[in-house]
């Protein structure tokens, strides 16, 4: 049987197999093709995870969210082109939501205008960029509604 860590500054991955009570041996043959001693390495950043090292970690460990943290703060694409999501409440999910949507449905008809001949013009770059950021806080509102869906059923609270 594996010590406890009593190491403070955990990472996502440790405490991701520590809420599932295992050691690293248990969490190696669970997860199958992953060693003991790279699972060590990994908890430990003495290497970065594979993306398909991190799939079947969070598919074992029940945590959908080590995905998304992978992707945006270790993948060298995803660090500049992924958002990272933080799991929350579902109902501050959904306020989310439709406050992003509230405020999209006041820009659709800009939106329109800038864009109905094909070009953005130097006096339309403005509204445009504003719509886009908006479009993108979107986007991070409908991502988080999905990674909770993803969690709940993992964890069993959803079919």
């Amino acid at each position: 049987m594996g010590r406890k860590s009593v190491k403070e500054n955990k990472t996502v991955y440790q405490q991701a197999r520590e809420q599932m009570n295992l050691t690293r041996e248990a969490a190696s043959e669970l997860l199958g093709y992953i060693s003991a001693d790279r699972i060590e390495k990994i908890e430990n950043e003495k290497t970065i995870a594979r993306p398909e090292e991190v799939v079947t970690m969070s598919q074992c460990y029940k945590k959908p969210e080590l995905c998304n943290y992978y992707c945006s703060r270790e993948c060298p694409i995803g660090i500049d082109t992924v958002p990272e999501l933080r799991l929350k409440d579902l109902s501050q999910i959904t306020l989310e939501v439709l406050a992003t949507l509230n405020a999209l449905d006041k820009e659709k008809d800009r939106l329109v205008e800038i864009t109905v001949d094909g070009a953005i013009t130097e006096d339309e770059k403005k509204d445009f960029e504003a719509i886009r950021e908006k479009l993108s806080a979107m986007a991070v509102a409908i991502n988080s509604l999905s990674l909770w869906v993803d969690s709940a059923v993992h964890n069993g609270d959803i079919e």
